[in-house]
Order: C-alpha cells, then sequence, then structure tokens
C-alpha cells in the first residue's frame, strides 16, 4: 500500500518548506530512517527522514520549489505499484474545489451579505496584532507528545528571541526549548508535569497587556493539533495560522507560574559549572544542596555553605500496621518509550544468552600500572568497551543489525553504554570506538554519563549504536542477563569482579574473575558465531596489552 508523505512542519512558526536538495530519486529504494531530502524552513535547512519503506514512486516537490506544509511531497510504496488514484484523487479535489466555489457564487443570492459575514468572521477569528501562539515542538522524531518539566518563565515575564521558555521531556531526553519570538508571555497553557501531544497550545507570547483569553479557550476546543485549527481561516483570509476568535472569559494563569525549584519533575539539576566542579571535589551530592540562585540554581556560595548534616535520609514512608497503602507515579515519557522498546525487542528478537568467566588477574594488574601515569584513569568498563571493540571487528555478525528485509553487517563500531538515570535508562554511544585510546574511551564514557544524569545528552549522541554494554558490576552484580537493545543483534552483560579461589596450574590459588553474559538475537548471531566472539574477547581482557598493539 503505497504511502503519501506531505511537507512536515519542522518547526512551530513553519507554514511552507523549499526543498533544497532530493538524497533520493524516483525509484530508489528508501528504508525507515534514510533522509529522504533536505528542507529549507523558515529557521533553517533541516534533513527529513522516511517512517517508512519502499520504493519511492513519485515527488510532488523539485528541488527549489516551495509548497505549504502538509501539502503532498512523495509517495512511497511497493515497486511498480499504481499510483495514479492517488495522484488523480488530489487533483479531481481541487478541481472539485474550484468548481464547488464557482457554483456557490453563481447561486448565492446574497452574495455581498455574505461576503461581509465571512469577512467578519475572519476578522473574529485573527489572532491580536503582534500575538504569537507557541505549540509543543516535535523536539525527536519519535516523539508523540511531551511533558513540561520546567517552565523558566513565568506568565507577565519579557521573553527575548533565542530565550529558553522550558524544558520539555521528551521519549529520548529533556531538552530546553528555546523561543522563536520576542515578547510578553502572555499565557501557559500546559503547568509543570502535564503533557500534550505535539502541536497542542504550550504558550501565548505577544505584547504585554493584550487579552489572550479567547484565543487561549478556541484553540483548546479546537482540538489538540494545531494544524487542523489553522486551516480552517486560510480559505477565508489570508492573515498569520492559529487564529482564534478572542470572547470567552480567561482561564486562570497563576497557577502554571513555573516556581523557582532547584530540580524539575524529572530530577534535573541547575548548578553552575564552578559549583559542580566544587561539588566533584568534596563529594558532595547535588540533589542534596539547595540552589540560591536564579530559578534555584546552585552556585558557589550554595556549595561553600552546604554541611552533610543538612542531608536528609531517605526513608520508607510511613503506613500504619495492617493498613494497605500505595502510591501512584505517572510514567514519564522516557519510561514510556523504554517499556514499548524493550517490550518490542524481547517479543519480537529470539534471544539466546552465552555465559563467560574471565580471569582478571592481568586486568587489574595492568589497569593498576596504566594508571599510575600521569593525568591518567581508565576503569575496567573502559577496558571492556576497548576489547569489545576491536573483537567486533573481527566478527562483525555480532557487530550486524537486523531488518525485515535484510541484514546490516556494520564495518564501524559506534559502542553504547548503557546509563541508568532517575527516569531509566539512557544509552550514549562511542562513536568509532575501536580507533579510540582508553583514556578517550574512559574521558568520552565520563562526559557522556554526567550529561546523562542530568539530562543534558544531544539526541545524536545517543542514536547510531550498533552494539550495547551494560555493566553493575558496581552495584556488586556477579551476573545478569539484558534484553537487545534493537536494531543491534547482541548486548554484553558485565559483572563485578569477585575475589574467589580459583585452580591455575593444578593448585587452588586466591584469583579474581568477572562473568559476563551475551544475550544474541539468532536471527543474526548463531551459537557458534557469539562463542567465537566471546574467545576473542577473553584474550583482549585477559591480556589487555594486546589492545595497545
Amino acid at each position: 500500500m503505497a504511502e503519501v508523505i506531505n511537507m512536515p512542519r519542522l518547526s512551530d512558526t513553519m507554514e511552507e518548506g523549499t526543498v533544497a536538495t532530493w538524497l533520493k530519486k524516483v525509484g530508489d529504494k528508501v528504508e525507515e530512517g534514510d533522509i529522504l531530502a533536505e528542507i529549507e524552513t523558515d529557521k533553517a535547512t533541516m534533513e527529513f527522514e522516511s517512517f517508512h519503506e519502499g520504493t519511492l514512486l513519485h515527488i510532488g516537490v523539485q528541488e527549489g520549489e516551495t509548497t505549504k506544509v502538509d501539502e503532498l511531497l512523495a509517495i512511497i510504496g511497493e515497486e511498480g505499484e499504481d499510483i495514479s488514484d492517488l495522484l488523480d484523487g488530489k487533483s479531481s479535489t481541487k478541481e472539485e474545489a474550484q468548481s464547488e466555489e464557482q457554483t456557490d457564487d453563481k447561486e448565492d443570492t446574497s452574495e455581498d451579505e455574505t461576503s461581509n459575514n465571512d469577512s467578519t468572521e475572519s476578522s473574529s477569528e485573527e489572532l491580536p496584532e503582534g500575538v504569537t501562539v507557541v505549540t509543543m515542538p516535535r523536539l525527536s522524531d519519535t516523539m508523540e507528545e511531551g511533558t513540561v518539566a520546567t517552565w523558566l518563565k513565568k506568565v507577565g515575564d519579557a521573553v527575548e528571541e533565542g530565550d529558553i521558555l522550558a524544558e520539555i521531556e521528551t521519549d529520548k531526553a529533556t531538552m530546553e526549548f528555546e523561543s522563536f519570538q520576542s515578547g510578553t508571555l502572555l499565557h501557559i497553557g500546559l503547568e509543570e508535569g502535564q503533557s500534550a501531544k505535539v502541536d497542542a497550545l504550550l504558550a501565548i507570547l505577544g505584547p504585554e497587556g493584550t487579552d489572550v483569553s479567547g484565543v487561549a479557550k478556541n484553540f483548546k476546543a479546537g482540538g489538540d493539533a494545531s494544524t487542523k485549527k489553522d486551516e480552517a481561516p486560510k480559505k477565508e483570509s489570508k492573515p498569520e495560522p492559529k487564529k482564534e476568535t478572542p470572547k470567552q472569559d480567561t482561564k486562570t494563569e497563576s497557577k502554571p507560574v513555573a516556581q523557582p525549584t532547584q530540580t524539575a519533575s524529572g530530577g534535573r539539576i541547575f548548578v553552575s559549572p564552578l559549583a559542580k566542579k566544587m561539588a566533584d571535589e568534596k563529594g558532595i551530592n547535588l540533589s542534596q544542596v539547595k540552589g540560591s540562585g536564579e530559578n534555584g540554581r546552585i552556585v558557589k556560595r550554595d556549595i561553600e555553605n552546604f554541611t552533610p548534616a543538612a542531608q536528609s535520609a531517605q526513608v520508607g514512608k510511613f503506613v500504619p500496621s495492617g493498613q494497605e497503602d500505595f502510591d501512584e507515579v505517572p510514567n514519564s515519557q522516557m519510561r514510556k518509550a523504554i517499556a514499548k522498546n524493550l517490550a518490542k525487542s524481547k517479543f519480537s528478537a529470539p534471544h539466546y544468552y552465552l555465559n563467560v568467566e574471565f580471569d582478571m588477574d592481568n586486568a587489574i594488574a595492568f589497569r593498576t600500572q596504566y594508571n599510575s601515569l600521569p593525568d591518567t584513569k581508565i576503569s575496567f568498563n573502559d577496558m571492556v568497551v576497548k576489547a569489545c571493540a576491536l573483537a567486533l571487528k573481527q566478527h562483525p555478525q555480532v557487530n550486524s543489525q537486523w531488518f525485515d528485509d535484510k541484514m546490516k553487517l556494520n564495518n564501524h563500531v559506534h559502542i553504547g553504554v548503557a546509563v541508568a538515570v532517575e527516569d531509566g535508562l539512557l544509552v550514549p554511544v562511542v562513536k568509532f570506538a575501536n580507533e579510540q585510546s582508553l583514556p578517550q574511551i574512559g574521558a568520552a564514557v565520563k562526559d557522556f554519563a554526567g550529561r546523562a544524569r542530568n539530562k543534558k545528552l544531544a539526541l545524536d549522541e545517543m542514536e547510531g549504536s550498533t552494539f550495547t554494554i551494560s555493566n553493575l558490576g558496581m552495584f556488586g552484580i556477579e551476573s545478569f542477563t539484558s534484553i537487545i537493545n534493537q536494531p543491534n543483534s547482541a548486548i554484553l552483560s558485565v559483572g563485578a569482579i569477585v575475589q574467589k579461589p580459583v585452580v591455575k596450574n593444578g593448585q587452588i590459588v586466591p584469583g579474581n574473575t568477572m562473568k559476563l553474559t551475551l544475550a544474541c538475537d539468532h536471527r543474526t548471531v548463531d551459537g557458534a558465531t557469539g562463542a567465537q566472539f566471546l574467545q576473542t574477547l577473553k584474550g583482549y581482557i585477559e591480556n589487555p596489552v594486546t589492545m595497545l598493539v
């Protein structure tokens, strides 16, 4: 079944787009995630990826041409598929619309009266002068709805172009959302912690003192998405989209005012770079520090004045004996995405597991010697990442990805490192890990982990992995299994290093071992292939000096 691809809305103010470059031509195969074209919006030229797979059957807008949002851009379907109905349908629809308009004009006996009514209606739907409706932006390719984590502006505040309005929690991360307009924040449509679909009313900006009560109420009455609301007035008039009739009572706007808290609902901590550095040096948990700076930001004096006695111990909620009690916690966008992706992976990919135990005596000695060098510090996890990267180059089948119609054997190695955060799990990616040194990998992982916990990772830093490592050894977990991070074919679970009696040269001696579990997708990685990969990995980890060759 052919899919019609329309001109996407790539920014909150975008009304039309220009095709700068087509990266596919008619007849080319298109996979889900492939970049179809580069679209020039009112703000920037952006890549537009396909959410469908098939053959590019038709291009509706040539390079350099411009069309409105939601107009035909391309058609994707099966090779040789007849799409004449789709093309004829659109043209006939336009012709019918034109003929209907002509007929209506001829048959309408009160043309002047109607036009007057139309103009009155159109003007009533227009936004007050200088007012802009800001809608929930699409901050990731898979984002369907967003949650307002924190408002950084409150109603009545002056907003300049480029100011951060709010922090929006998507299915992948919490991201700052900046304003593309200047004015006064007149209305907030979503309180902190509330969720709404993409294109729903987020805020209204305009000149100070402008009455936008009707705009807000009318927008909501028209539905969640702004696109449907915006299209209706275009038939009658040319004013800016997002037109609503200002005639109903205002909603209470004092409630959504952003409160200067030190953490958002998602656990975000605002801290100055100097304060963060001081906290790291002193071993202070920033979540226990109350910020005295702007918007509750933690600054230098807060760290200097902090005392460990001020920390509050986490204790369970008191419940009287024999009484049932529970708390309901709304699922975050991240948690929803994790649940959806892991369920899809577990129930669609045939998992099997390979368990091994490595001798870590040489690795411990190697790390001790390596860290004795000036300004050098690596972890066992860094060594595992490097060893996996080198082993994957020798076993591309394990470095593969499964798709419905093909299997992709990656010649590059991008390793995802699972990082636990308050809301769930993030997987930043160490790109070209096989080409990086141990200190470079260590610095990258440390940086990713720190920014992941503060939800500061960029989307491109969490995409493109070809293999994943999950390490729970620091929590004392000796062995565990993980669910594959699709579309990858495998994930390695790393346990703790345990000191125990081992047999060497026929004698029982003290030794250090580490258990690892490789979860494989049987569609791409056979048992023997996975076992060979682990043998290669064993050589690198038990003799780490070979990683330097």
